[in-house]
């Protein structure tokens, strides 16, 4: 890294750097990136360090790192002095590519939009952590590691999924690991079997309430998660995990068996049986349970008992003990139409059932679009191939059977015309969501049963389509959200679910579609796109390019910004105009940058953020010091980013400088309110007895304790708070640590607290007031909203005082709700 002048942050991009070539400058307003289509320009390339291609999983990032390690590190090193360097760069490339928020920072613009983020400070771990401890599951093909992107996906496709939730370090967990592997090949095809490394994990493993290793959850769509608590061996589990196997094994006999035969076949279901005789082997009964759970739906599964039902067996011309499947309408009559089992392998025996299984519906020219009309469909487009993958492909049908979606299959080398008309150049699964063959979503997830159910479900709730040069949004009528994409980039694919999430909000103001830029080259470079996921709104005659989170949130808040721009783009004569010249009661934040800075551009959205967050309290701007770049030099810019405020009533010389280490909007938004007058008051014993609990007045008060660490992070906003509902609520604070028996009093067990206390007109109050189970701002005053209205009655007879308005949010949602937002 470039040296700093005196007084200089290393987070910053110097000045002096800013002559830089312009094919690395921001062109036009539609050039931003997330993962580069040319090679980052960088010192290192992450990649090629860890020997992976840019599409690489979590799981492949993980375990190139882990042969390099093994290879590489110092231990095994010790007479090459540079082994401690190279593995320092080797350690900080995985730390960045294993994290997906650092990825997609890295992925756009290199090591400098890693620069506010710390380095780890030289620091790795002994050699043998690495090759016993590190990545414990991520060779094992039975487990599947499930990482943040995928969890949800997973748990809530329908399918039975046993979770370990681990620790690299942990003991106990290393314990485990060999019988979890045998437990994962016992159970495979009949419980999903996953592992979440809570290492890297952390954030997950938090938001599940995992609080101690390892710990082993149940999860099906449906039913609450159930913690397993009994001993670790593979039967035990076993045992746990197949009561949730809800599948039925039937036993035949005389009085049943024809009567359950035909009334399956009659619904298009076949039936497995095993005969058990004297002789011959028999499956044995978990062997049964485990197959009726893995053709659950598909191929009822039964067992007949040859010692007591002699002459049934005979009339099915069993001697011996076997298996047999039955397609529906078979019969033994029709030689060949029953298949005979001669394995007593369950992984087997499923395998050669799935292959007789009758094939998905083949959809053609002719067909396709009376079938699709009105109907949800899945259809899975293929060139010719037959794989396992589209035996199970089978399953479909039954799994989505209580979502509506029929399935079915096209093949392109016979109906070559039918999908080159979709744009359709290698095999792929879409969803047609019921409203004709042009509006369907093409799947770009893992090519696993869970991951594709996840899509189907999500997109026919969804109002995300494919676009092509057909329906691409050119005219300009309707607003559009577009997302150019490639199928190969992981953040392209991690923003698609979000995308969807972000549609349903949206629906009826704003379209959404996404235009594969592997397929449609032309329509992209028409308008500039040199990166992926670069996605942008289609207002009319206006284009903006989103550069936020890739997060459904991330997507709203931008909406947000430009029906109400929270952020004034300054020049020179209006910096001059709004902050030299500002009124007394102004404060303002002004955010100095360069385009070509990767901090700067990593700071925009966390900017943007901060802005709505002191909305009505501190003014925020932007100036481009690229494009007024003499101006910025006579205000002593000398690195970007340049966070300055000009604080209220005082000297309008002064200036604060932000030299925290983080610049996201939480951190901002702490050091910009600290700066203001309070705006809530400390309250004593007796203030809180004569003004809050015998007073006139609503008060909203923060129970609070100074050693505690939410607390202080609660502080800031209790101050947005406090300046939201001024005129309506009074705000204060007690401190629980020096007033202890008035918190006490007041039934407060946990910090911070925060009660609500309105005046119903009577003399005292209930000590505890109303809770609020809150620690965001706008979330407590829309609930203080709410509950004035709801005491409107009271407020037209005891007060005057005007009720304060909705959060912007609820503002902008309203305005969303009226269709005026893009008027």
């Amino acid at each position: 890294m470039e040296s700093l002048p005196p007084g200089k942050s290393r987070q910053a991009c110097q000045v002096q750097n800013q002559q830089m070539p312009w094919s690395r400058m921001l062109l036009g307003s539609l050039i931003v990136f997330s993962c580069l289509v040319a090679s980052v320009s960088s010192d290192e390339d992450y990649y090629k360090l860890l020997k992976v291609s840019r599409e690489a999983t979590t799981r492949e990032i993980r375990q190139a790192f882990k042969k390099l390690a093994l290879i590489m590190h110092p231990d095994k090193n010790p007479h090459d002095e540079t082994a401690h360097d190279k593995f320092l760069k080797v350690t900080r490339a995985y730390e960045v590519l294993k994290d997906d928020d650092l990825r997609k920072k890295y992925d756009k613009y290199g090591e400098k939009g890693l620069q506010d983020e710390q380095q780890g400070g030289g620091r790795y771990e002994s050699w043998n952590y690495y090759r016993n401890e590190f990545g414990i599951y991520d060779d094992d093909l039975e487990i599947v590691t499930l990482d943040r992107g995928d969890f949800d996906a997973a748990v809530n496709s329908g399918e039975l999924w046993f979770v370990n939730f681990y620790f690299p370090r942990c003991h106990h967990c290393h314990e485990l690991a060999p019988t979890w592997r045998e437990f994962a090949k016992e159970m495979d095809g009949v419980i999903r079997i996953g592992a979440v490394n809570c290492g890297d994990n952390n954030r997950l493993c938090r938001s599940k309430g995992i609080n101690s290793y390892p710990s082993l959850y149940i999860y099906k769509a449906g039913m609450n998660p159930e913690k397993y608590f009994g001993d670790r061996a593979k039967e035990s589990l076993t045992k746990f995990g197949m009561q949730f196997v809800k599948s039925r094994v039937t036993e035949l006999w005389q009085g049943n068996v024809f009567t359950e035969i035909e009334a399956a076949f009659s619904s298009g279901v076949g039936w497995l049986i095993t005969f058990c005789a004297d002789s011959g082997d028999c499956l044995e009964s978990q062997t049964r349970q485990k197959l009726a759970g893995m053709l659950v739906s598909l191929v009822n599964v039964g067992w007949m008992d040859c010692s007591t039902q002699a002459e049934l067996c005979d009339s099915f011309e069993v001697t011996t003990s076997t298996t047999a499947f039955f397609p529906p309408g078979s019969s033994l009559k029709n030689k060949g139409s029953v298949l005979f089992l001669q394995s007593l392998d369950t992984r087997e025996i499923y395998g050669e059932v799935m292959q007789h299984l009758p094939d998905l519906e083949a959809l053609t020219k002719e067909t396709f679009q009376s079938k699709l009309a009105h109907h949800r469909w899945l259809v899975s487009f293929s060139f010719g191939q037959k794989t396992m993958a589209s035996h199970e492909y089978k399953k479909l049908k039954a799994l989505l059977k209580a979502a509506h979606i029929q399935v079915g299959k096209v093949d392109c080398l016979t109906d070559s015309e039918l999908c080159v008309s979709f744009y359709i150049q290698k095999p792929c699964i879409a969803v047609f969501k019921g409203l004709g063959i042009h509006d369907f979503e093409i799947h770009h997830g893992k090519d696993v049963l869970y991951n594709i159910i996840a899509f189907a479900k999500e997109s026919v709730s969804a109002h995300v389509t494919t676009l092509r040069p057909e329906n691409f949004p050119s005219d300009g009528k309707e607003p559009w959200l577009v997302d150019f994409f490639a199928p190969w980039c992981p953040p392209c694919r991690a923003l698609l679910p979000e995308l969807r999430k972000a549609s349903i909000q949206l629906f009826g103001q704003m379209k959404f579609g996404t235009l594969d830029c592997t397929v449609h080259e032309r329509l992209c470079s028409m308008y500039n796109i040199h990166a992926y996921p670069t996605t942008v709104i289609f207002n009319k005659s206006s284009i903006h390019e989103y550069e936020g989170h890739h997060s459904a949130d991330g997507i709203l808040e931008f909406i947000q910004d430009l029906v109400d721009p929270t952020v004034v783009t300054m020049d020179p004569d209006s910096f001059a105009e709004l902050v030299k010249r500002r009124k007394h009661s102004e404060t303002w934040m002004v955010d100095f940058y360069a385009p070509w800075c990767g901090p700067c551009q990593a700071l925009l959205p966390e900017w943007r953020r901060m802005a709505r967050a002191v909305n009505g309290m501190i003014k925020v701007g932007t100036v481009d010091c690229q494009k007024h770049h003499s101006f910025c030099q006579g205000e002593s810019v000398r690195a970007y980013p340049e966070i300055r405020l000009y604080p209220q009533n005082a000297n309008r010389r002064d200036i604060y400088h932000y030299n925290g280490w983080h610049r996201d909007a939480h951190s901002l938004k702490v050091w910009a309110v600290g700066t203001l007058p309070r705006a809530s008051v400390d309250l004593t014993p007796d203030d809180f007895r004569n003004k809050v609990i015998g007073g006139k007045d609503h008060w909203v008060v923060d129970f609070y304790a100074p050693w505690c660490g939410p607390c202080q992070h609660f502080a800031p906003e209790f101050e947005v708070l406090a300046r939201m509902v001024k005129g309506s609520v009074r705000a204060g604070k007690v401190d629980c640590q020096a007033h202890y028996q008035t918190c006490q009093s007041a039934g407060i067990t946990a910090y911070p607290s925060v009660r609500f206390y309105p005046h119903l007109g009577t003399k005292k109050r209930d000590q505890g007031g109303e809770h609020v189970n809150s620690r965001d701002a706008n979330n407590i005053a829309d609930v203080l909203h709410q509950r004035l209205q709801q005491l409107s009655p009271w407020l037209q007879g005891i007060s005057k005082k005007p009720v304060f308005p909705l959060s912007l949010w609820g503002i902008v949602c309203r305005l969303m709700r009226a269709k005026i937002i893009f008027n």
